[in-house]
């Protein structure tokens, strides 16, 4: 039987989608038939209470629930259209081209040159001068690269909060990827530099296609172009944001938006 097509295509080429995607964590069913399709250059949200998928979903992209014991996953993720869970995918270039940027800043115990370096060390980038481009064109990316170039020996660790999650940033767009996942990346922020990542992530989608998990309804109407609203494993409605917050088609979204669950 043919599985269902995603519920809506945004406009614009479609860089990735999931076709009837469901995740078993050992007998718990935590995603059901999930069809979707992101188009490049675009935010999409993806709003839900905590422990309705929108996690489990998101890592589906870069197979990170791989990791997890007991994971199953069936369906299909499409990246350019190739199925990314078949056994023939190198798994270590699809997370290159797919990054992504958890909810808590994860600098390694290193440099701020060298957290930024790892990706491409990995690559087999050895040149210096190269390695240095790559550095500044990455923190630049992120708009960390003034307040940090004078710094770039010292340990990441002793960064802001703030800065450590630009940081992260600059990390995965070191080794070039097409699509930014990224996992409430300002849950553990202040109101601050959760303003400077909001502006970061209408400057990159102009380079790269983002997909964000958010738990801040603002956050979600400011940034993102699409909306996706999860529940119980399901997508529920996914629409283009306005459509989603001003007029949504599902009471069950009307309900979660105006804070009646939750």
């Amino acid at each position: 039987m043919e599985r269902p097509r995603p519920i809506l295509r945004p406009e614009g080429p479609i860089v990735v989608e999931t076709v009837g995607l469901n995740v078993h964590y050992g007998s718990f069913h935590a995603l059901r038939e999930v069809s979707a399709a992101f188009a490049a250059n675009h935010i999409t949200a993806l709003i839900g209470p905590s422990g309705c998928g929108k996690s489990t979903y998101l890592r589906c992209f870069n197979r990170m629930n791989d990791l997890i014991e007991g994971a199953r996953v069936s369906g299909q993720v499409l990246l350019e259209g190739e199925d990314v869970n078949t056994p023939e995918t190198d798994v270590v270039e699809l997370r290159r081209r797919v990054g992504m940027v958890f909810q808590a800043p994860n600098p390694f115990p290193m440099s701020i040159f060298d957290n930024i370096a790892y990706g491409p060390r990995l690559q087999g980038v050895r040149e210096h001068s190269r390695l240095e481009e790559i550095v500044e064109r990455s923190l630049r990316a992120a708009a960390l690269w003034d307040e940090v170039k004078d710094k770039l020996r010292q340990t990441a660790i002793a960064l802001s909060g703030g800065q450590q999650q630009r940081m992260c940033i600059a990390r995965a767009l070191a080794v070039e990827p097409e699509i930014l996942l990224m996992d409430e990346p300002c849950s553990a922020l202040d109101p601050t530099a959760t303003f400077h990542i909001e502006e970061l992530m209408l400057e990159l989608k102009q380079r790269y296609t983002i997909i964000i998990v958010t738990h801040n309804m603002y956050q979600a109407s400011r940034v993102s172009d699409y909306t996706g609203f999860f529940l119980l494993g399901e997508l529920i409605e996914y629409d283009r944001t306005e459509k989603i917050f001003e007029g949504p088609a599902d009471p069950r979204t009307d309900d979660y938006i105006r804070g009646r669950f939750g």
